[in-house]
């Protein structure tokens, strides 16, 4: 019984200076958060994995529509060319001002595949918070999101003349 309260009393007395170790480290401001100056390695590493886990777990078990629509890949195109073009670059846009400056390094959708359409759309809809990826879903319904995602997918493989054929509309 006395080895249990000594366990318990251990992990208690662990926790607390984990936790004052946390608030003087965040008091301090000793870690740079400035957009110019990149993350350790560690936080890095723990960022993308919260990241990743978060999305997948929220994004599983959302309905995809039919995405390859060529009324709905033309819409997105549209939707795209307002909204996303200057973070996430297209077929023949190879840099934009915007996109210097934020970190993390926003994806180059004209040149990776959007697989998942699931994580496309909540992250579309949702957004990545302290990443300038906003939550479309506040101005956009879950239709035009959908033509996004439809277009994102399409996107690597079409030329910059395809593009600018679904975009001059």
């Amino acid at each position: 019984m006395i080895g249990i309260a000594r366990l318990g009393l251990a992990v208690a007395a662990t926790l607390l200076v984990l936790a004052i170790g946390t608030a003087v480290f965040v008091g301090s401001g000793v870690y740079n958060i400035g957009a110019d100056d990149h993350h350790t390695r560690i936080v890095l590493t723990i960022i993308e994995q919260l990241r990743n886990r978060s999305i997948a777990v929220r994004a599983h078990g959302i309905e995809v529509p039919n995405l390859g629509d060529p009324k709905n890949i033309a819409a997105g195109a549209q939707h795209y060319a307002a909204l996303c073009i200057g973070c996430h670059l297209a077929p023949g846009v190879r840099k934009s001002e915007i996109r210097a400056g934020l970190y993390p390094h926003p994806p180059d959708l004209a040149e990776e595949d959007v697989g998942d359409a699931q994580r496309a759309f909540w992250i579309i809809k949702h957004g990545i918070k302290m990443s300038a990826m906003p939550a479309w879903g506040k101005t956009l319904n879950d239709a035009a999101i959908w033509d996004i995602v439809s277009f994102v997918r399409q996107m690597p493989m079409m030329t910059p003349e395809a593009y600018q054929q679904l975009t001059a509309r």
